[in-house]
């Protein structure tokens, strides 16, 4: 065991392990409790409370004679370390190792056929697998588990790092079933090689935690990380990387739990050893300090989560400066926690910052410039009803110029969802890939936010015109409305390819605006356009209502 220990520790000096998280940032800022636009990234906090883990590649890929695991930040990993001989020198050639003949269990000599072919099966799966060519990795993954075991025997570590090769394959295809026989038996050889505490079966014991993680066994998953994070402490240390990754996975596993101060300390930290690792600026740490942003923001600490915002800005802005994309999607998260919070002023000059920008890099009706007028439409909106002393005429000319810009959010996204109907009716099969169902969805988000708060403008403009125009103004709501409940039947009436939960909550806030509009209106006996009666639209509101109730169950 000392003489694993020091191999190990000596791998770990020679080689630098990557560290990623999974978060897929397209551009349009979800942040709920100020209203704004909801975006799927590759975790979707609006779904689940974890806004990392919508993963898009694999977490571990393994291969190599040694077969030593490292954890889930390995990408794709083969320690290729040198195997040590009998001293621990470390001396062994790499292709000694590789090629040289090896006993199995039943006492026989295996050539060296089965080795070359057990590394030529993995390399060539680990790649089609990195490609995204799953089917075709699943073959060679096979394969290499097949040759494993023929030339190393079943309870060799070659066939532990086959096994979880393999099994990261199907946690990809979702085929659960399949996959956690093999993590299991993974562990089960790990642990019998090495012993139950090495930094292999640490590695192996976080794999599986990710695995119960994608399945919400969530008191599952919390077990494996907190074995991973015990082994890894004592081998590692408090101050390794590695070991703050399972830190960071069991901290998002207690807030969902809803043990939130004992994940808020885990996460905390996790950042804390990469910053004393000089990671402070890395993709992984910003992506740390945008998840604990989130915990804040989800728990109103608004205060809070805009201090970790503006560290997260400050880092982009001196790494990357305002030309960067990275830089104004911070900018614009940090605008709208400050629209939240009040801070009105400072949120509408980030945000036309942002616009700015987007122009300058982005073609014109690309859907974050959409998003972008959408936010900053809404925060004038907000600040004419807290202005003082300001005369109505200026007011609604404030108000007019948020209407050109919902006017021209609106244009945008309908332009970007008719352009995404279009391809798909080219396509043969009735389907849209994931990417243009996320750009889908975002586009149909932010048109009935915008028609949506047209409405809300119109209203607010008949409040500071009702002397002579409140039929006018009262309409124009009403229209406004419509055309947001419109929009969702056009788009999902018979192929809904661009539905979510996410879409069905902005559907129902239309809903429920209109009913409103025509509930006070009636009292005041104002005549609208009776296209739609309270009665149907009241209707619409439980069946939507039963939808999400039924979504939220299942997930």
């Amino acid at each position: 065991m000392y003489v694993m220990r020091r191999v190990t520790s000596n791998f770990l000096r020679r080689i630098r392990i990557p560290s990623h998280q999974f978060i897929n940032s397209h551009g349009i800022t979800t942040n709920y409790s100020v209203n704004s636009l909801s975006s799927k990234s590759r975790f979707s906090y609006s779904k689940h409370g974890y806004a990392e883990f919508k993963d898009s590649h694999p977490w571990t890929i393994l291969a190599g004679p040694a077969a030593i695991i490292l954890g889930i930040n390995v990408n794709p990993v083969l320690a290729l370390a040198d195997t040590p001989n009998e001293s621990g020198s470390g001396t062994e050639s790499k292709e000694d190792n590789l090629i040289g003949l090896r006993k199995v269990e039943d006492g026989s000599v295996i050539s060296n056929e089965h080795t070359s072919k057990w590394r030529i099966f993995t390399d060539n799966g680990r790649e089609y697998f990195l490609q995204g060519k799953v089917d075709e990795a699943e073959k060679f993954f096979c394969s290499a588990l097949e040759e494993a075991k023929k030339g190393f025997g079943n309870q060799d570590p070659h066939v532990a790092s086959a096994c979880n090769n393999l099994a990261e394959l199907y946690r990809v295809k979702k085929a659960f079933d399949k996959a956690e026989p093999l993590y299991l038996e993974a562990v089960k050889i790990l642990e019998a090689s090495y012993g139950p505490d090495d930094i292999r079966v640490g590695a192996a014991f976080h794999n599986l935690g990710q695995f119960n993680f994608v399945q919400r066994k969530l008191e599952e998953a919390r077990q494996c990380y907190e074995r991973a994070l015990k082994i890894k402490r004592r081998v590692l240390g408090h101050g390794h990387t590695d070991y703050a990754d399972t830190m960071f996975h069991l901290g998002t596993v207690l807030y969902l739990q809803g043990k939130e101060k004992d994940a808020e300390d885990l996460i905390q930290d996790s950042i804390q050893i990469l910053e004393g690792a000089g990671q402070g600026e890395s993709n992984l740490c910003i992506r740390r300090l945008r998840y604990l942003s989130q915990m804040y923001m989800k728990s109103n600490r608004l205060a809070e989560a805009e201090n970790v915002q503006r560290k997260i800005l400050h880092i982009m802005e001196l790494s990357k400066g305002w030309d960067s994309m990275d830089t104004v999607i911070a900018a614009e998260r940090l605008a709208l926690t400050l629209q939240g919070a009040g801070s009105l002023k400072e949120a509408r000059e980030l945000l036309e910052r942002c616009l700015e920008t987007r122009k300058s890099k982005l073609p014109e009706d690309h859907i974050q410039i959409g998003a972008n007028m959408l936010h900053i439409a809404r925060v004038a909106m907000l600040n004419t009803s807290r202005v003082r002393g300001v005369s109505i005429s200026e007011t609604v000319a404030e108000l007019d110029k948020a209407k050109d810009l919902l006017h021209n959010s609106t244009r945008i996204a309908q332009n970007v969802l008719y352009k995404l109907e279009n391809q798909k009716g080219r396509r043969k099969k009735n389907m849209a890939s994931e990417g243009s169902r996320r750009e889908g969805n975002a586009a149909l988000i932010i048109l009935m936010q915008s028609l949506d708060s047209l409405g809300l403008l119109e209203i607010k403009k008949q409040e500071l015109q009702k002397s002579t125009e409140e039929h006018q103004f009262t309409v124009g709501a009403e229209n406004a409305l419509l055309r947001c409940i419109s929009a969702y039947k056009e788009f999902n009436s018979e192929r809904p390819i661009f539905d979510s939960p996410e879409v069905k909550v902005e559907y129902l806030s239309c809903l429920k605006r209109l009913s409103s509009l025509y509930s006070e209106n009636a009292v005041r006996n104002v005549i609208l356009s009776g296209k739609v009666s309270l009665a149907e639209v009241n209707d619409e509101i439980k069946h939507v209502e039963g939808e999400i109730s039924r979504s939220r169950k299942h997930k």
